[in-house]
């Protein structure tokens, strides 16, 4: 089945289907396309009517006005709502072809390597109702681990552990294939809850999506300061008994605590990971040690605390938000090579 995927033209695509961003890859061209995962939609009794898909859409999360929504169709990195997974689908491949001549794309997905047959199924589905003509996946891990670099081919072991929007996949890779992996629903967007909800308790302040993102970015902290409030930043939102807006001053040591929860299900995910490793593969990765990609594994610190808890070398891997694409649209590339990580 694979065969009749080589010789590929232009308009073959990989598709990084993320909780938060989605990023395409065209062959022979790279990365084309980088938005979020984000659609807004107008909703009456009788009708729903897409009004905006990716960065503009996102900058509508709440501003909008009653009757409009702004949606993440993606729900911990599978389908929550399949009509508007596939709007967005279909209007990024468009952007990212941004020629009406090019035949329907053949196109290789990512999906979480926790995802049963059903949520691939309802991916594949997606990306064939939007105007895919054929369509592959391959799991977020082994895409994740190709993009940063890692020798996923090879009779020797390698870890990876993607840190994304929605979910983290910690996953063993060896001979073209994942030998162990595990996954929890804690990503970046679980940061920011913690940090919205950390605000509410404590200030009494409701503050948005992208005000805590913005936090965790800027101050967040894996690693709690040893001494001192550390770096501080201002940040604006409603004050709930009062009703008017208000700004507060938050500090690194506060979002460093707030966010110590879902990094420990990170930890704990990780480790157990590598409770089920067999010991010839564990001797690799204590060699080559574990890589960590995904957007949330640049929150700073986060790599010392892995390395504390599991003993093992970690490293960031670079540009760790790209690694899925690049990996997926490596695949695009090598399929002769890589046609072992690829699902038909």
């Amino acid at each position: 089945m694979f065969w009749g995927f080589f010789g590929l033209v232009s308009d073959s695509l990989a598709i990084d289907l993320g909780t938060t961003n989605t990023r395409i890859y065209i062959r022979g061209r790279g990365i084309v396309l980088d938005e979020p995962s984000v659609v807004a939609v107008s909703e009456s009794e009788q009708t729903r009517q897409i009004l905006a898909v990716g960065e503009k859409a996102a900058r509508m999360i709440g501003r909008t006005p009653v009757n409009i929504r702004a949606v993440r169709p993606m729900r911990a990195g599978v389908i929550g709502d399949f009509e508007i997974a596939q709007e967005m689908i279909r209007h990024f491949i468009r952007r990212a072809n941004k020629r009406s001549d090019l035949a329907r794309p053949r196109i290789i997905i990512t999906a979480p390597s926790s995802s049963t047959a059903v949520e691939r199924r309802a991916i594949r589905e997606a990306a064939e109702a939007a105007g895919a003509r054929q369509v592959f996946v391959i799991e977020e891990a082994m895409a994740a681990a190709i993009g940063a670099g890692l020798p996923v081919t090879s009779p020797t072991g390698s870890m990876v552990v993607d840190i994304g929007g929605g979910t983290t996949d910690a996953a063993v890779l060896s001979l073209g294939g994942i030998v162990c992996t595990q996954s929890v629903d804690v990503g970046g967007q679980v940061m920011d809850e913690a940090i919205m909800g950390h605000v509410r308790r404590v200030y009494n302040l409701l503050v948005g999506e992208a005000s805590a993102e913005h936090v965790k970015k800027t101050i967040g902290s894996a690693i709690v300061p040893q001494s001192g409030d550390g770096a501080t930043m201002e940040i604006s939102g409603r004050d709930l008994a009062s009703g008017v807006p208000q700004r507060i001053t938050v500090t690194e040591q506060e979002i460093a605590r707030c966010l110590m929860e879902p990094v420990a299900a990170i930890v704990g995910t990780v480790k157990n990971v590598l409770e089920q490793v067999k010991p010839e593969l564990a001797a690799d990765i204590v060699d080559s040690g574990i890589a960590l990609t995904g957007g949330a594994a640049l929150l700073r610190g986060i790599d010392v605390v892995l390395r504390e808890a599991t003993g093992l070398p970690v490293f960031v891997a670079p540009d760790p938000l790209t690694c899925g694409v690049r990996g997926a649209g490596q695949a695009l590339e090598e399929m002769r090579t890589l046609k072992t990580v690829i699902q038909s």
